[in-house]
């Protein structure tokens, strides 16, 4: 840009009838003001030697060139002071926005991780002796011989619901079968639960046999549990609940969708602006956005919630 005005400021000395000029870009320098339309403060000084001012241009027409000249250079330097600060202030809120995501993405690692501590500690512990204590219950009469068979019998049946209660806490913090057999897996087992309720489920799971990135799998999973989670509370009765996942391909993004027919949630928990009813939906959303995808939360055409979360796509080789 300094270049193009250095050529300018000659071009109009040539003009005026004079051999060089010198362009200063600033609010401090020698020579004549140059001056963007509205702004008062200098932006640049044009030095012609021989020329002190406007006043000493003789001719009137040249005069009014060199004033439309001067206003053409103060509108270019002020259109690219200001792309300069709009580029960095683009800039600036680019990697303010990295920098979140980076703390949103650490702060999911550390949840899960904090997830699968915990549920090994509930299963290595409380979950065992839950366990060893439903299988004394159930033992002989000598081991607890002043007990009556169904008094017996009743509390074998609470120590069993709490291993079982137990056990559907486990995987709700951290499913074995996400770390051990991936994704589709564990969707299958979410869908399986739906349908010993009573839910008519269809399940599509479509895409590469390879493992997606561990990060992306709890990112979709975690998906899938809200959204199911939230028609076992929404729904109203059993309905039909279609669960698809396509894993992403080269040039292409994979995603995830849960679609209900139930009744579906309030009108103040889908999405809206600013709205800020549903904290589990901006989580999910967030956590999307963290490993570069993206969350998509609507109403059905005939009832229910469409729930999408999409994958960032696969760049081809």
């Amino acid at each position: 840009m300094s270049e193009v005005l250095d050529q300018c400021a000659e071009r109009l000395a040539f003009f005026l009838g004079y051999r060089s000029a010198r362009f200063t870009p600033g609010g401090e320098g020698s020579g004549i003001a140059i001056r963007a339309v509205g702004n008062e403060e200098p932006l640049g000084f044009i030095a012609i030697e021989g020329l002190a001012g406007e006043r000493d241009i003789r001719d009137e027409e040249d005069r009014e060139t060199f004033r439309l000249y001067l206003e053409l250079m103060g509108a270019a330097i002020d259109r690219n002071r200001r792309d300069g600060e709009r580029q960095r202030l683009v800039e600036t809120l680019l990697d303010r926005e990295k920098r979140l995501e980076m703390l949103v993405e650490r702060m999911f690692s550390a949840q899960e991780s904090e997830r699968l501590r915990v549920s090994q500690e509930l299963h290595d512990g409380v979950a065992q002796t839950a366990t060893a204590l439903a299988r004394l219950i159930e033992g002989s009469g000598s081991e607890a011989p002043d007990l009556p068979a169904a008094e017996r019998a009743r509390l074998a049946e609470i120590a069993r619901g709490l291993v079982r209660e137990l056990r559907a806490v486990i995987g709700g913090l951290r499913p074995t079968l996400l770390d051990d057999l991936g994704l589709e897996a564990a969707i299958r087992a979410l869908a399986d639960g739906l349908e010993d309720e009573g839910y008519r489920v269809s399940v599509s799971l479509t895409g590469s046999a390879d493992r997606l990135p561990r990060i992306l799998e709890t990112a979709l999973f975690r998906v899938a549990q809200e959204a199911i989670a939230n028609i076992r509370k929404h729904a109203g009765v059993p309905c039909a609940v279609g669960l698809e996942l396509a894993l992403p391909k080269e040039g292409r993004s994979g995603f995830l969708r849960i679609v209900d027919t139930g009744r579906g949630p309030p009108g103040d928990c889908l999405p809206q602006e600013d709205s800020g009813k549903h904290i589990g939906i901006g989580v999910m959303s967030e956590r999307m956005t963290a490993v570069g995808g993206s969350l998509e939360w609507r109403a059905g055409e005939r009832g229910g919630v469409i729930v999408t979360a999409y994958l960032p796509e696969v760049p081809a080789p």
